[in-house]
């Protein structure tokens, strides 16, 4: 069985990410990764009854022992110009993001 990610598409992936590793750091991530999808194949190979339902969650959670939602409440920040005062950018009290610049994926 032939690697599921080659190194060329692992390359292509890296430099999508814009992640910088070391030839070291690359081999043993596109290891791991290929060593992840033979798992998920030798699972998938496991015969599962058509009428098994599917799991939402591997712990049940019954009503008596779940805690109830939190009430949501608002609390405003009292250090509010404290905060501001890192903002590299600012103008009356809103802080200024600078745009992204947008490129199409091949």
């Amino acid at each position: 069985m032939s690697d599921a990610i080659s190194e060329d598409t692992f390359k292509h992936l890296v430099d999508l990410a814009a992640l910088e590793l070391s030839p070291t750091e690359s081999q043993y991530l596109l290891e791991q990764l290929n060593n992840q999808i033979k798992a998920i194949r030798e699972l998938e190979k496991i015969p599962i009854d058509k009428d098994t339902p599917p799991a939402r969650h591997g712990v049940p959670f019954p009503v008596p022992i779940c805690p109830a939602p939190r009430e949501d409440r608002v609390e405003l920040y009292p250090h509010v110009d404290d905060l501001l005062s890192q903002v590299p950018d600012i103008e009356d009290r809103y802080i200024i993001v600078p745009d992204i610049p947008h490129t199409e994926l091949e």
